[in-house]
């Protein structure tokens, strides 16, 4: 057939049957469907004047988690630019990148009470301790950030070589307020013991002391495991972490020879049975003394000073080219509101009001003297109530 007849033909199809139509395709591109996908939430707030919310029904969740997955993918964001009409996108692209990530964007709050491990065994018949005993759980630490800054320090005080780490002893080993352990691998704040039950022998069965502790983890959780089941994990699957006994509150690299040692300025931690004692939390004595802290202390419980009582060092920090004396003074001042006010009696009946014990968190206790070698604890007050620094 020839051209001519060809085009003779087609312009006698009158019903059209020569024409041919480009084909569509059913299926929507990747494009396609994220812009149809995203149109959806903007009609959303275009009728509630407001962002979907988490939880407020099926469709309303699923349009918040679909643009909290777009506001996660920087590739999308710039995709939808041009169709965000309401600057649904105008926000900044928030990478996880630590377990403190993952819980802070936790909506739902479906890691709040977080097993203490994933291989604690649900179904299966415990044994007769423990089904007696409460099965403690890690849930995010709610003020985390009075210890969030001890972690770091720690860390960087094990590289230089201030603290050391050696296997929990199960055997005699005593858990102490206010030490660093790590247990799994991760670096835990003991903040509390409870003793409710102390070690004794009836009917010549042994009892070992007993209670609840808190610890405050790494990764911003925290844990009331009782006293027992800690110092078991530890012995098993644990260590524990050197108290740092002297610091310099001077560079290493700028102390030399001609500099003067003018003393220490220490934390302690008292050891009195006395309930009224005993019962204060984040009870702490700050001092300072000329010789090294450990002969300062040696007679303490014959002392009112030490409220008659043995006591724990927590840290000690070594002085160089400063008046330690108005380092204590200006602690002594910046903690004046929480000053312990209690009556200690000699051994001759003496009446004594010790003025050095404050109750304080040790973690704000160190962040004072961070502040007050930098200067600026000028522009601070320490809050009593909520017992944290706040500003002026």
């Amino acid at each position: 057939m020839e051209r001519e007849d060809l085009l003779k033909l087609i312009a006698e199809d009158d019903l059209g049957l020569l024409k041919v139509k480009t084909r569509v395709s059913s299926v929507a591109s990747a494009d396609e469907r994220l812009v149809s996908s995203f149109e959806e939430i903007n009609k959303f707030v275009l009728e509630h004047s407001r962002e979907p919310k988490a939880g407020s029904g099926i469709q309303e969740h699923q349009l918040y988690s679909r643009l909290k997955g777009i506001r996660k993918n920087q590739d999308k964001m710039l995709a939808l630019k041009q169709y965000d009409v309401h600057n649904l996108l105008d926000c900044e692209v928030k990478e996880i990148t630590s377990i403190s990530d993952i819980f802070d964007d936790d909506d739902l709050g479906i890691l709040d009470d977080v097993p203490e491990s994933i291989f604690m065994l649900k179904h299966v018949k415990p044994s007769s301790r423990e089904a007696a005993e409460y099965i403690s759980k890690r849930k995010k630490c709610a003020d985390f950030e009075k210890y969030e800054h001890l972690f770091p320090k720690v860390h960087e005080e094990l590289r230089q070589g201030y603290r050391t780490i050696r296997k929990f002893n199960d055997k005699g080993e005593n858990l102490q307020e206010g030490q660093f352990y790590v247990l799994s691998g991760m670096l835990l704040y003991l903040e509390q013991v409870d003793i409710t039950s102390e070690e004794k022998t009836v009917n010549g069965k042994r009892f070992r002391k007993d209670g609840r502790t808190r610890c405050v983890f790494e990764n911003g959780t925290e844990s009331d495991m009782l006293y027992r089941s800690l110092a078991k994990s530890l012995y098993q699957d644990g260590r524990i972490v050197t108290e740092h006994k002297e610091r310099l509150l001077d560079e290493l690299e700028n102390i030399s020879s001609e500099d003067e040692e003018t003393g220490y300025i220490y934390v302690l931690k008292s050891q009195s049975k006395r309930p009224e004692i005993q019962s204060i939390k984040d009870l702490y004595k700050i001092g300072f003394s000329r010789v090294p802290v450990e002969q300062r202390i040696r007679n303490a419980e014959n002392d009112p000073t030490y409220l008659m009582s043995s006591v724990s060092i927590v840290t000690a920090y070594r002085c160089f080219n400063m008046n330690p004396q108005k380092l204590e003074l200006l602690l002594h001042t910046f903690f004046g509101a929480a000053c312990l006010n209690i009556d200690v009696y000699d051994e001759t009946g003496k009446r004594f009001i010790p003025r050095e014990w404050f109750v304080a968190p040790f973690g704000i206790i160190e962040k004072a003297i961070d502040l007050i070698l930098t200067g600026e604890i000028v522009d601070f007050k320490y809050d009593v109530t909520s017992q944290i620094i706040v500003s002026r």
